[in-house]
């Protein structure tokens, strides 16, 4: 196949073009003037059709990062217009061009805070900032949803776990310091994938017979005492016997804190269905895997 990648220098990109290119011949689309034989350039708002039409399927991932910058309002403004732009872009040409295949980014805050239910791709869209996100984002899709000739999934994409980019990163000078611990009530859910999956996930959906939301998240969610506990084994470090209130996420990180404060519990229904299987299934696999 002969696929399209935007987003292809972020964390997860990366990755996918390199599993992707010992069998599949990969364009990657960016922002800066293309000088690479495999490089095409879009400006994150506009995508000629005829920079798609020789491709089999495109793989849309670009967006603000989420939790990059402090949420004030006009970062907030830019991670929903660089995600409702760019989809809406990418979906107007892939419809024109007919190309077949679109996998579009989205992510499990579509949910909102499921709390200790335990939910599928069947749920209605939750509250909060980040739901009105997703669901914005995935609506941007309607040229190509509205197209039967372009089968379209949206990516739900949970924590990706990877010691080069994301939270896990992030984490991890914290608690190579011994200085890990539960945050909030620790009790809220997180929904992981580890890195290899997630684009072992996004590869299979290229072929698989499904279309419309797919969770790319192991089927084994835990609670983030839980995390905590088995990040620290992993590092073979202790962590805090106590847990970082609210507030003081909430005085470090303003709103973003109140989605790290609740969680998503979710199953891969879909993917599973669809014949997938995971690699790391459970968070102490993923853990040795990507540490």
């Amino acid at each position: 196949m002969k696929i399209g990648i935007t987003g292809a220098s972020g964390l997860i990109g990366s990755h996918l073009v390199t599993h992707l290119r010992p069998e599949h011949e990969v364009v990657r689309f960016i922002r800066k003037p293309a000088s690479l034989p495999d490089e095409r350039r879009w400006d994150g708002a506009f995508l000629e059709p005829q920079a798609v039409e020789d491709l089999d399927a495109v793989v849309h991932l670009a967006g603000a990062g989420v939790g990059d910058k402090r949420w004030s309002p006009s970062y907030k403004s830019e991670i929903l217009d660089s995600r409702v732009r760019g989809t809406s872009a990418v979906a107007t040409a892939v419809a024109r061009a007919g190309v077949p295949v679109l996998l579009s980014s989205s992510a499990i805050g579509y949910y909102g805070d499921t709390e200790a239910n335990l939910l599928d791709e069947t749920a209605p869209r939750g509250r909060g900032f980040l739901a009105e996100v997703c669901e914005a984002w995935e609506t941007a899709t309607k040229p190509a949803t509205g197209s039967a000739a372009v089968r379209t999934v949206h990516l739900r994409t949970g924590i990706v776990l990877s010691s080069e980019g994301g939270a896990l990163k992030k984490q991890l000078p914290i608690f190579k310091a011994a200085a890990g611990a539960p945050l909030g009530s620790g009790e809220q859910y997180l929904s992981w994938i580890s890195i290899s999956d997630e684009v072992a996930a996004i590869t299979h959906l290229l072929t698989a017979d499904v279309q419309g939301p797919v969770n790319l998240v192991s089927p084994n969610p835990v609670t983030n005492k839980e995390f905590t506990k088995a990040l620290g084994a992993a590092l073979h470090r202790p962590t805090l016997p106590v847990h970082l209130p609210g507030f003081v996420l909430r005085a470090a990180l303003g709103e973003f804190a109140g989605e790290v404060l609740t969680g998503q519990r979710l199953a891969p229904a879909v993917l599973e269905t669809s014949g997938f299987r995971f690699t790391h299934a459970t968070l102490g696999s993923a853990l040795q895997a990507v540490l």
